[in-house]
């Protein structure tokens, strides 16, 4: 009986740590598992022997571990004779079993009222300031409409990637990411031109952040206030709303000496722009995770994206409406619109200065993130020395200064960055996943043929716009 208990409690492999009085902290994965009736579970009752059952059960494990060696996972139990997850006990040599507790099992989770505004904070970043620009280049009436339907179109592939895993049946999925989704469907290719495009939207975010930093810090240093609160931004927003009334005139499509035509040929600016703006889809399946009702997730996501997608709405009509015109010509709504206003409004240099704050503490997390994977990718770890390390930082912070230097323009920097990751992140890899599964299941329709069909090639022509219009500018 001891030998048996022995080997049931055993790690299959050698030097592991013992129970330390504890089942909870058992993995599953490799200790062996142990079935008993749920009469035979240890609790405050008399104990009761083990079952003729459990002793089987016991008896065919047992039977496996003697074939095999540590190193030897071929003649290992098959999933017939081990138990379910929620079956599985630990024997004892005194006739009584403890239940294993899986350690995942005990991982917390959170409200979806938490996870909604984990994804709204998380999505929430520099692109706000740019919101108001980007509207004034396609025009108020066609920006508002392009608004609506960006959300709603990276909505949906946000919810292609957070479905993509549990697509793939034949593998389990349970702690994958997108690029591994990208690698089992496209290769070497899928994994790295994932890592690629990825790399891009935060390299492009720190490039932003740097080149805002130092424009907050010139505009700052005139003046030295107090803190600020998280929702101050939209705050000061609808108090100079309000101070400064509204301000249109709807001409559909001339433009006059203070404003703009409601639709506009510059409207692929806008798209970039709120590309980046509503683009969490690299980290959507890690966020939903934490949430505790996982059956609610596409209403979460649904209701963050909505959330998202009110507070653009609101500071960047709030600010087109309101930017006095005349005296002033809406083209002078510069890309961060906080330019528009004198450095010495204190109201502004708050915003400011909490916006400075932020990214502070922001810049460095995501030089980490970028660390991690461009140096697990290449050299195998995150930290193959401080010489690799060194150099990384040094482009990573020369391309920030150079940029703040001789092109400090946040709206080209995000559009840009927001069309070239949105090319692959955003849309063609979730679109062409998503035919892929529907086609292996014999579910693929027509109409869902036509839309992935569709997003591939517009997103292409998105990024040739962008670069057009550039160009010309």
């Amino acid at each position: 009986m001891e030998d048996d208990s022995r080997s049931l409690l055993a790690s299959e492999q050698t030097g592991e740590s013992s129970l330390r009085g504890s089942t909870d902290s058992l993995d599953i994965k490799v200790k062996r598992p142990f079935h008993v009736e749920p009469r035979n579970i240890v609790d405050d009752e008399p104990q009761e022997r083990v079952s003729a059952e459990a002793a089987i059960l016991n008896s065919r494990v047992h039977y496996y571990s003697k074939l095999t060696g540590s190193s030897d996972r071929l003649l290992s139990p098959p999933n017939h004779v081990i138990p379910r997850p929620e079956e599985l006990y630990i024997y004892s040599p005194l006739g009584t079993a403890f239940k294993v507790t899986s350690s995942s099992d005990q991982s917390p989770k959170n409200p979806s009222i938490i996870t909604i505004f984990a994804i709204w904070n998380t999505m929430m970043g520099t692109s706000i300031l740019s919101i108001p620009w980007g509207i004034k280049q396609a025009g108020f009436t066609m920006g508002i409409l392009i608004l609506i339907f960006t959300g709603l179109l990276l909505l949906y592939c946000c919810y292609i990637v957070l479905k993509s895993p549990k697509s793939i049946l034949s593998v389990d999925t349970s702690d994958w990411e997108f690029p591994d989704v990208c690698r089992h469907y496209f290769g070497k290719f899928g994994q790295w031109s994932s890592l690629f495009f990825s790399m891009i939207s935060l390299i492009g975010a720190m490039v932003v952040y740097w080149v805002l930093m130092s424009n907050f810090l010139f505009n700052s240093g005139q003046f030295i206030y107090s803190t600020i609160s998280v929702i101050y931004l939209i705050s000061l927003v609808t108090y100079k709303a309000i101070r400064l009334g509204f301000h249109l005139e709807f001409h559909w499509f001339d433009h006059t000496q203070f404003f703009v035509s409601e639709f506009r040929l510059q409207f692929p600016q806008l798209t970039g722009v709120l590309t980046l703006a509503f683009f969490i889809h690299n980290c959507v399946i890690t966020l939903m995770k934490s949430n505790k009702h996982q059956e609610n997730n596409v209403r979460d996501l649904s209701v963050a994206y909505l959330l998202v997608g009110l507070t653009y709405l609101y500071v960047g009509v709030l600010i087109f409406a309101s930017f006095p015109s005349p005296p002033l010509t809406k083209e002078c709504i510069e890309p961060n619109f906080l330019d528009n206003f004198p450095s010495s409004d204190v109201l502004v240099f708050v915003a400011r200065a909490f916006l400075l704050f932020q990214m502070v503490t922001v810049y460095p997390l995501l030089g980490y993130l970028v660390r991690v994977q461009v140096m697990t990718h290449f050299f195998g770890s995150s930290y193959p020395s401080f010489f690799h390390v060194l150099l990384l930082n040094i482009f990573i912070v020369g391309a920030g200064v150079l940029t703040a230097i001789f092109y400090p323009n946040i709206g080209s920097i995000i559009r840009f960055s927001g069309a070239m990751c949105g090319l692959a992140l955003v849309f063609v890899f979730p679109a062409l996943i998503h035919m892929i599964s529907l086609h292996r299941q014999g579910a693929l329709t027509w109409p869902s043929k036509l839309l992935g069909k569709s997003i591939a090639p517009g997103s292409l022509g998105h990024l040739f716009a962008n670069l057009c219009l550039w160009c010309l500018c």
